[in-house]
């Protein structure tokens, strides 16, 4: 039998955009939804939608959150609305802060996580994920292109 090497090819950084219609007459819930889709956190069709209420969490606190207190208000908001409660588990909650932490539109500090810097999440995308994440890809795609011509 014949084994073929199969080679991962693990990216070092990555970035779905999408384009979607103008906001307008959403909830805050729907508007950070659009967002996650905009921006590859959530997936057309998706389901499982926890990333939102987790990030929805996250944007409406005036002060840090742990992982614990995070999950806590998921699941409290989750049952307020009659949503499923699918995907609360601890690990999923702390995998779906690592995708915001990754993305730069979260950090942790000493008290738990917030919103980066406690910052705008425009001036966030504008500095954090458009001048340097969005730049370093598009940078090395382009060297890609380069060699190809030689």
């Amino acid at each position: 039998m014949n084994k073929r090497n199969v080679c991962k090819e693990i990216p070092l950084a990555e970035i779905t955009l999408r384009k979607y219609e103008r906001p307008s007459d959403l909830s805050k819930r729907d508007l950070i939804r659009k967002l996650c889709l905009s921006i590859g956190l959530l997936q057309p069709g998706d389901s499982r939608d926890i990333i939102v209420d987790v990030f929805l969490i996250l944007f409406n606190s005036e002060k840090p959150l742990s992982s614990e207190k995070i999950q806590e208000n998921v699941i409290n908001y989750r049952k307020e609305n009659n949503l499923s409660l699918t995907g609360i588990a601890s690990s999923n909650i702390r995998r779906q802060i690592k995708r915001l932490k990754d993305i730069f539109l979260i950090e942790k500090n000493e008290n738990g996580y917030r919103i980066n810097e406690g910052e705008e999440l425009i001036n966030i995308y504008e500095q954090k994920i458009e001048k340097f994440y969005l730049n370093e890809i598009n940078t090395r795609v382009k060297e890609y292109f380069r060699v190809l011509k030689k």
